[in-house]
């Protein structure tokens, strides 16, 4: 998200929602300020990344399945190499053009919807909201659902065959 004002910046956020069997659903995240000074990179890298996935994985001590848009980092070559130095995880990539499938993307539409209607002029002031908008969502495991099943997708196993 952008801000105006007499500052230039933007925040940058990157999400993880969490699937365990037997468990409820979890978010994750990472935020990251820039200020526009000179020379410092407008997005998360492929370390901001891989960062949240470590950290998931630490956390939940088990083998990773992640399932990722396109977005240019997260396809990179440098994120190929971080991915494939984890032998705990997988990665699926989504089909271009479908968001839908993405109960990510349902989860910022929620969140900007709820920033809609406020006014910030600081970055500063705005990581804060956005950061308050994510933490209450971190204990609404019904509405993590909710996103999840937004995409019309099954996470249910198929039985065992014969």
């Amino acid at each position: 998200m952008k801000v105006s004002g007499n500052r230039s910046g933007r925040v940058s956020v990157a999400g993880l929602i969490a699937v365990r069997p037997g468990s409820r659903t979890r978010l994750s995240h990472r935020i990251r300020r820039h200020t526009g000074r000179k020379g410092e990179r407008r997005s998360l890298s492929e370390r901001d990344y891989i960062g949240l996935i470590d950290g998931i994985h630490h956390l939940a001590k088990a083998p990773i399945v992640l399932v990722w848009d396109r977005l240019n980092t997260h396809v990179s070559h440098a994120m190929r190499e971080l991915v494939a130095a984890r032998n705990w995880l997988t990665v699926y990539i989504l089909p271009a053009y479908a968001p839908d499938l993405n109960p990510v993307e349902w989860l910022w539409a929620h969140v900007k919807l709820s920033l809609a209607n406020l006014s910030s002029v600081a970055v500063d002031r705005l990581e804060a909201l956005v950061r308050n908008r994510l933490k209450r969502l971190r204990y609404r495991p019904d509405i993590l659902d909710g996103f999840l099943a937004g995409t019309g997708l099954s996470l249910d196993l198929p039985p065992p065959s014969p």
